[in-house]
C-alpha cells in the first residue's frame, strides 16, 4: 500500500491531463488502428461508475498505473452514478479517437448507442467488473466470480450462527435464527449473480427452518438496494426492524451484499440498540457480512462489529483488464477462463473471472496486510494513509 494515496490523489488530474492529448483521431479511431502501432500512439477510454465508492477509486489507480506503464494514453472518467453523464462520456471517448474501451456500465443496457457507434469503428470493448447486456458488441468480460462471492457471503452468515463449522461442516445446529437479506442494485447484474450464488447455500436452511424471514422478503427486486446506497440500506433496515421486530424478537444475521449496504443496515441496527460487538451488550451485533473489504468495513471486522467481508482483489482484476486490453490491441487472444457462465442476452461473453476470498477477523492480517493490500496501521485507524 506504499504510495497509494499518492496515486489516488493523481488519478483524476492525470486523466484530464491525458484526456487532453491527441485531440479526434489521436490513435486511428480504432478502424484505422495498426496492430503493430506503438502504445503511445494509441489511446484508452475507461468509464466507471463514481468517485463515491472506495473500491472504483483503487480499480481506476490500478487500471491507470498499468495501462501507462505500457505507455497507452488514456482518458479516465466517472460517470457520478449518472446514466447520461456515462453516455455523454463514452460518447465522448469515441469521438476523440479511442481505440479500445474498457466500461464499468452504470446500467448494463443503457450503452447500447455508444456500443454500436464503437462497434461501427472497429473499436474493440471490455466489460469491466459489470458486465455489458443485450450486445453482441463486447470482446472481453473481465470481473470476480460473482456467484462465488455470494456463496461465500451466505457461508459466512451460517458459520457465524455456528450452522456450519470452520471447516465448512453441518453441526446440526438449528435455531430458528431470524435472518434478513439484503441484495445489490437491480441495475447491475453483478447484483443478481451475488445473490444467486448466496440463494444457492442458504435455501436449503429456510427450507428447513433452520433460517426464518420474518419480513418474507427473499426475492430479489424485494431485497434490492438502489445504487449499493448505504443510506438506503439503513432507511430499509430501519423499517424492517420497525415492522417486524417491534415484538421483542431479535435480528439474528442479516445477509448483505458489499460492505456499503452492511455499514447502512449495521448503523440502523446500532441506532435500535445492537451490539455494539458481535460478543457484546444485552442484544449483540447480528451475524453481518459484506462486499469488498472496503478499509473502514475491514476495522469493524476486526473490531468485531461486521462478521465477514469478501476480499476481491483490484489488483489482480485491473492487472487482467490491462493485459486484455494490450493483447486486443495487438490482434491476440487476450486469456479467458470462462465461455459459458455469462450470457448477456445477444451472446455468451468470453470471460476472465478472479478468485475472490473470505476475510474473517483472524485472517485480516495474513490475507490483507501480508500482501500489502492494507498496511497494518490502515486497518487500526479504518482510513487509508
Amino acid at each position: 500500500m506504499q504510495g497509494r494515496s499518492l496515486l489516488i490523489a493523481a488519478t483524476a488530474a492525470t486523466a484530464l491531463v491525458l484526456a487532453g492529448c491527441g485531440g479526434p483521431g489521436a490513435g486511428g479511431g480504432g478502424g484505422a488502428r495498426d496492430a503493430n502501432a506503438d502504445p503511445s500512439d494509441l489511446r484508452i477510454g475507461i468509464s466507471l461508475p463514481s468517485q463515491d465508492e472506495e473500491r472504483w477509486i483503487s480499480d481506476s489507480a490500478a487500471i491507470e498505473q498499468g495501462l501507462a506503464d505500457l505507455g497507452y494514453q488514456i482518458d479516465l472518467q466517472f460517470a457520478n452514478n449518472d446514466i447520461p453523464t456515462q453516455q455523454q462520456q463514452v460518447d465522448q471517448m469515441i469521438t476523440q479517437g479511442a481505440d479500445l474501451l474498457i466500461l464499468a456500465p452504470l446500467d448494463g443496457t443503457a450503452l447500447s448507442p455508444q456500443l454500436q457507434a464503437a462497434e461501427g469503428a472497429d473499436i474493440p470493448i471490455i466489460s469491466y467488473d459489470r458486465l455489458i447486456r443485450n450486445s453482441d458488441d463486447v470482446d472481453l468480460y473481465v470481473t470476480f466470480d460473482n456467484f462465488k462471492v455470494g456463496a461465500q457471503q451466505a457461508t459466512s452468515l451460517l458459520r457465524g450462527l455456528g450452522v456450519l463449522g470452520p471447516d465448512g461442516a453441518d453441526t446440526g445446529k438449528r435455531g430458528p435464527f431470524n435472518v434478513e437479506l439484503f441484495g445489490g442494485s437491480l441495475d447491475d447484474n453483478n447484483a443478481t449473480f451475488v445473490f444467486n450464488g448466496a440463494m444457492s447455500v442458504l435455501q436449503p436452511y429456510l427450507d428447513n427452518g433452520t433460517l426464518v424471514v420474518k419480513s418474507a422478503q427473499t426475492q430479489l427486486a424485494q431485497i434490492a438496494t438502489e445504487n449499493w446506497s448505504q443510506q438506503k440500506a439503513q432507511e430499509r433496515m430501519d423499517n424492517l426492524l420497525t415492522a417486524h421486530y417491534s415484538d421483542g424478537s431479535r435480528v439474528d444475521a442479516v445477509l448483505t451484499p458489499n460492505d456499503s449496504v452492511a455499514r447502512g443496515a449495521i448503523t440502523a441496527l446500532q441506532n435500535a440498540g445492537y451490539g455494539p460487538t458481535l460478543e457484546s451488550g444485552p442484544r449483540p451485533m447480528p451475524i453481518t457480512t459484506g462486499q469488498d473489504a472496503e478499509i473502514a468495513s475491514v476495522k469493524m471486522v476486526s473490531d468485531g462489529v461486521q462478521y465477514s467481508t469478501v476480499f476481491k482483489d483490484t489488483r489482480v482484476l485491473a492487472d487482467q483488464a490491462v493485459h486484455g486490453a494490450d493483447d486486443l490491441l495487438k490482434g491476440k487472444e487476450p486469456e479467458l477462463n470462462d465461455t459459458e457462465s455469462y450470457d448477456n442476452g445477444a451472446m455468451i461473453v468470453p470471460s476472465f473471472l478472479v478468485p475472490v476470498h473470505a476475510i474473517y477477523r483472524d485472517n485480516i492480517d495474513t490475507v490483507l496486510v501480508d500482501s500489502g493490500y492494507y498496511t497494518a496501521q490502515e486497518v487500526q485507524v479504518g482510513r487509508l494513509e
